[in-house]
């Protein structure tokens, strides 16, 4: 009973009707705009995370490098 339940909802699938319908020029470009809204975003999200920890890093190694190119200047920032 079980494969005649997946061949019956395949064939379902593929028997469709025919539309008549129309896609503007809209419908495209939103479906770009979104797309790369998304992955903008994903982009961003993935970015921000990562900045402060390289920040930090290389603010600590510009601190470590001037500690060993002259002690006296580290408190004057």
């Amino acid at each position: 009973m079980f494969p005649s339940t997946i061949f019956l909802f395949i064939e379902c699938l593929g028997a469709g009707v025919p539309m008549h319908a129309y896609i503007g020029p809209g419908a495209s470009a939103g479906t770009i705009a979104l797309v790369l809204g998304v992955l903008g975003s994903i982009i961003l999200a993935i970015f921000s995370l990562l900045w402060y920890p390289i920040k930090r890093m290389l603010r600590s190694r510009r601190t470590n490098a001037a500690a060993k190119h002259d002690p006296a200047q580290v408190g004057d920032e």
